[in-house]
């Protein structure tokens, strides 16, 4: 689409709704698309028993840090889903459309769910991938989405990176050295960086690129519905990254909208017992413990580390990894 027909889009979207107190738009990451069509139907009809009102919610699905520039360029989201904090603090800080404490709004930092980085390979797995050193093996073939545009991309990077610190068996050498190593090693394998993670789904599901997929473990789950159980196997590395999904009402917009009270209702329904039985559902690992545990045979025990621990913020990961110029962008344009 072309940015002219883009925005006329988004002019025709932004009338329609602001007409309307009785419809949301959800601008949420990739690979949340099957969960939000089992979870908008159940809000649905929640809201219609208790209020008598009939709401239509729509969604919008992309990378998750190209949809906070969307957001910010003018895509009018009521609310946000993402599925890292930077990209709401980017429409905060940039935009300035919600309040920098959105975290503060709702419980466990407003984040309803988290998920995990996993490995998806071909049936049998011929490569024998077991874990993160496979994946810089000459002949590896790693599709990952880029960290740029996906936060399934940054939490991947992270990921890898973490694992070539911990295991770093160069003694006297700076473990950060080895690991940026390391993660220049597993991206010499990469053919391709797709936007999102969707994206990088379909190039090694459908077209058949790459040996190994990593993505979220909800999203091996829409693989094997999708495409067929008999096609892939799953591989649980020894070591991953706790990825929270965090929401925010976009205050300013909603407000606009007519329809603020509908937007906090229905980020809210995330954290109830019911949305939580959802979010489990949908093979995302809920932050209600008991619904944690009644889901352990789809939901097992990980190995987890945060974002936090490993890197001290998210926004110093961002700073250092993933801004202009920064590690990968010298990953990339260099090698090493």
């Amino acid at each position: 689409m072309s940015s002219r027909h883009w925005f006329a889009a988004v002019a025709l979207l932004t009338g329609s709704l602001a007409q309307a107190g009785d419809t949301l738009l959800n601008v949420s990451y990739d690979v949340a698309r099957g969960f939000y069509k089992d979870f908008n139907p159940a809000f649905i009809a929640d809201w219609q028993a208790k209020t008598g009102q009939a709401v239509k919610i729509e969604q919008s699905h992309g990378g998750s840090s190209k949809q906070a520039r969307s957001v910010i360029d003018g895509l009018p989201a009521d609310v946000v889903t993402m599925n890292n904090p930077l990209d709401i603090d980017a429409i905060a800080d940039k935009a300035g459309l919600l309040p920098k404490d959105w975290a503060s709004k709702l419980p466990h930092h407003a984040a309803p769910s988290y998920s995990a980085i996993l490995f998806v390979v071909r049936k049998g797995n011929p490569k024998g991938i077991k874990d993160w050193n496979d994946l810089v093996k000459p002949g590896v073939k790693v599709v990952i989405p880029n960290p740029k545009t996906s936060g399934n991309g940054r939490y991947s990077y992270l990921a890898a990176w973490e694992y070539g610190k911990r295991n770093s068996q160069m003694l006297g050498d700076s473990r950060d050295a080895v690991a940026r190593d390391f993660v220049a090693a597993l991206f010499a394998n990469v053919p391709v960086l797709d936007t999102g993670g969707r994206g990088a789904t379909t190039t090694f599901a459908q077209r058949g690129i790459g040996d190994v997929l990593l993505t979220f473990e909800n999203e091996v789950r829409l693989i094997k519905d999708e495409l067929g159980p008999d096609q892939f196997d799953v591989v649980i590395p020894s070591l991953t990254v706790r990825a929270d999904n965090p929401v925010a009402v976009v205050e300013k917009v909603a407000n606009k909208h007519g329809n603020a009270a509908l937007a906090k209702a229905y980020l809210e329904y995330h954290f109830s017992d019911a949305g939580q039985e959802l979010i489990a559902k949908s093979e995302l690992r809920p932050i209600n413990a008991a619904v944690l545990q009644k889901y352990s045979a789809t939901l097992p025990a990980l190995n987890l580390f945060t974002v936090e621990s490993a890197f001290g913020s998210w926004p110093a990961a961002q700073k250092t990894h993933f801004a202009d110029g920064g590690v990968f962008d010298q990953i990339v344009s260099t090698g090493k």
